[in-house]
């Protein structure tokens, strides 16, 4: 039984369908990326996974619980965390209280603390700044605390939504260092990501999203090796 599983699944912003369909499993411990253009339905697809926009039709659930009419933030304490597109921190709380804002959902003062512990060992520079309001770090800091805040809830599915996104090549590896790292710890991962190349490169497996449904799916060396995802999405050319 996998971990997440969405079944057809169709979203909307008003009257315009979104997500036509889209269907995809993934299993406990696996990283598995959606890649695709600019309005593909990547970032719909988690915002509908974490009950920020609410299916039509279809199905999603978590370890065989169907999720489609949860409240978004009972979706957290039952196990799927986001760091949202644009990091979308509290830029006027400090790091401390950004991070304390990803538990709002558990009451289990020694768990939190442990969790906080782990958070400060991926991401030094936030124990450094825990006084530090949150709008005035860095892009890079910005994108630790937003991935750290999710971490804060224990998630079992870590969605991430475009880490990379506006960050130096320096930081966009040691970001992906540490999803590597959450990974290993045991948390799984749905990962949606601009850097195809950099995405398959730590995923086991891959979606391609085309205007709200998907166009191809496979493990990501098929993907890798798949001559319209070399010449679209790697640079490759055909």
């Amino acid at each position: 039984m996998a971990m997440l599983e969405v079944n057809n699944i169709n979203a909307y912003y008003g009257n315009i369908r979104a997500l036509k369909g889209i269907s995809l499993y993934v299993n406990k411990g696996e990283i598995v990326t959606l890649i695709g253009a600019n309005g593909a339905g990547k970032s719909t697809t988690l915002n509908t996974i974490s009950g920020i926009i609410k299916p039509r039709e279809g199905e999603i659930r978590l370890e065989d619980r169907l999720l489609n009419q949860v409240p978004a933030h009972q979706i957290v304490a039952l196990g799927i965390s986001q760091a949202p597109e644009g990091r979308k921190i509290f830029s006027r709380l400090t790091v401390r209280e950004n991070l304390e804002m990803g538990a709002f959902a558990r009451s289990d003062k020694e768990g939190i603390a442990e969790d906080f512990e782990r958070v400060f060992a991926l991401f030094p520079r936030l124990k450094e700044r825990i006084k530090q309001v949150g709008g005035t770090l860095s892009g890079g800091e910005q994108q630790m605390l937003a991935i750290g805040r999710a971490m804060m809830a224990r998630p079992k599915v870590l969605l991430l939504d475009e880490p990379s996104m506006g960050l130096a090549p320096i930081l966009v590896e040691e970001i992906f260092r540490i999803v590597v790292d959450i990974n290993r710890q045991g948390t799984t991962v749905l990962l949606v990501e601009q850097n195809a190349n950099l995405a398959l490169q730590v995923a086991s497996r891959g979606y391609v999203l085309e205007t709200g449904t998907v166009a191809l799916e496979g493990t990501s060396t098929q993907l890798r090796q798949n001559p319209r995802i070399k010449a679209i999405y790697l640079g490759e050319g055909e």
